[in-house]
């Protein structure tokens, strides 16, 4: 099974939705424990569903300097982020209502930041993880009380996840990671993604079909270090799922275009463009200085990819190019499907 950590960076890469990570994943051990909903005292998870309700009201209000005023130091003096995250969706979330989900209570001991803290929440038998249980990842932890809470955000339009890991400070709980994303991308939940793989698969489209997978196991979770029993059966189903002709795990895969030129893909993976799902690849290139050039090296991919894997026009809404050059800077441009001939 894939690492958690590895899954944290597949999460974040394939841009999941409006996820934005502030605090995030760190190293197994003793020090680190659990409590579930069920088994925390009373004025513990009405404290914490009272903060996360508080939280999520100022997030719908669009009252992003409230929200920055109850964060940790840490991601308050970084909020830039968050506030943009709060304002490209106002108008999704004004007037939306959320159910809070039983709250997590994590406990990192020690004086130093753990590398990799590893919390088992719930109930795991033989075979590890049950219907109930969960597992969280999260590196580089300072000591410290903290408590992952997930809300259930009802839009008049799409319903979405606010994930909040709060941080005890005294008697107060702060803001010390915030991830909002939709649950849906273009009216389709993650069992739909991953049912539509599979039918994909069947009808032998397995380029689509990975990437559709993809989408449905970032969908699966509202956050990228966060593992259930589906999340383990996905990963386990992964290797299964990958096309031999697709770049992974830092390798590359050769694509070359009419032209008889020859490109390196370094990733491919879908992407969630407001209501939509693009298709972003990216690729070696000497140089992204000369940007007509750049422009025309991404046109060229874009062109060759489609001729290569026709299967991928029917089931993405436009393609995002990337050329990425040595020192990592790179350049993008981006065309709807219609437009690639």
């Amino acid at each position: 099974m894939k690492s958690i950590l590895d899954r944290c960076c597949a999460f974040r890469k394939n841009g999941a939705g409006f996820a934005l990570a502030v605090l995030l994943c760190s190293a197994p051990g003793f020090s680190q424990t659990c409590v579930t909903a069920d088994d925390m005292d009373a004025s513990t998870r009405a404290a914490l569903q009272s903060a996360a309700n508080r939280f999520f009201d100022m997030v719908a209000r669009g009252d992003a300097a409230s929200l920055k005023q109850n964060s940790i130091p840490s991601v308050a003096s970084d909020f830039s982020a968050i506030e943009n995250t709060i304002k490209d969706n106002q108008a999704d979330l004004a007037g939306s209502h959320a159910i809070v989900r039983p709250p997590y209570q994590l406990k990192a001991e020690g004086t130093a930041p753990l590398s990799r803290a590893e919390f088992l929440c719930g109930i795991f038998d033989a075979n590890g993880q049950t219907a109930t249980s969960a597992e969280f990842i999260i590196p580089n932890l300072p000591p410290g009380n903290y408590a992952i809470v997930i809300l259930d955000v009802s839009t008049q339009k799409i319903p979405y996840t606010l994930s909040l890991v709060l941080q005890q400070d005294g008697t107060d709980w702060k803001v010390g990671g915030f991830f909002l994303r939709p649950a849906q991308i273009g009216g389709h939940d993650g069992k739909w993604f991953l049912d539509r793989a599979q039918a994909l698969k069947t009808q032998g489209q397995i380029h689509a079909a990975w990437l559709y997978f993809l989408e449905g196991r970032d969908l699966a979770v509202p956050v990228p270090f966060m593992d259930t029993q589906l999340t383990d059966k996905l990963y386990d189903e992964a290797s299964a799922m990958k096309p031999p002709d697709f770049p992974a795990d830092g390798s590359t895969a050769d694509l070359t275009a009419p032209n008889g030129k020859t490109y390196k893909l370094t990733d491919v993976f879908p992407f969630a463009s407001g209501r939509e799902l693009d298709l972003v690849v990216k690729y070696q290139t000497a140089s992204v200085s000369d940007l007509s050039q750049a422009f025309q090296e991404n046109i060229a991919v874009m062109k060759a990819l489609l001729l290569k894997f026709p299967e991928l026009r029917d089931s993405f809404v436009g393609v995002v190019a990337r050329g990425v050059e040595p020192s990592g800077r790179d350049y993008g441009s981006m065309l709807p499907m219609k437009d690639i001939k």
